[in-house]
């Protein structure tokens, strides 16, 4: 069953998504971040170029010849997802193929939206049976 994480209290989703999917890709695991439409795909892949000086992020789009290799791939169709290890959602709503991910991890920044997003999906998958754990990002830096 996909172990779902949340990480509430966000200042800076994109921040956030770019640090966990570097913790992710040290850890030898690939990423599927789920964005929600072109322009937001764009900005997440400038905050991955830019995140770190010393260091890069390796990723690409699903359609780039070198997605099969690439650690994080910066999708917002979903259509055919190239591994099921990590799936950071950055939508709105839940991800259609998330269970078939080990791992799906929800970031809730401080909006008060999002924050209402976020608990109809976090609803959503309890209501399912997905156990859940809840990290709160206020109590630690970012």
């Amino acid at each position: 069953m996909t172990q779902i994480d949340f990480y509430f209290h966000v200042e800076n989703k994109l921040q956030t998504a770019c640090a966990l999917s570097a913790k992710a890709c040290a850890r030898g695991m690939r990423v599927l971040a789920f964005c929600a439409d072109a322009d937001a795909s764009q900005r997440f892949s400038r905050v991955l170029w830019t995140a770190q000086a010393v260091s890069f992020i390796p990723h690409c789009t699903p359609g780039d010849p070198l997605a099969a290799v690439t650690p994080v791939i910066v999708d917002h169709d979903g259509a055919d997802p190239l591994h099921d290890e990590v799936l950071i959602n950055l939508r709105a709503e839940w991800p259609p193929f998330f269970s078939r991910f080990q791992r799906l991890i929800e970031i809730v920044s401080l909006d008060e939206e999002d924050r209402s997003q976020a608990r109809a999906r976090f609803k959503f998958y309890r209501d399912r049976g997905y156990a859940i754990q809840s990290h709160d990002l206020s109590k630690s830096p970012q």
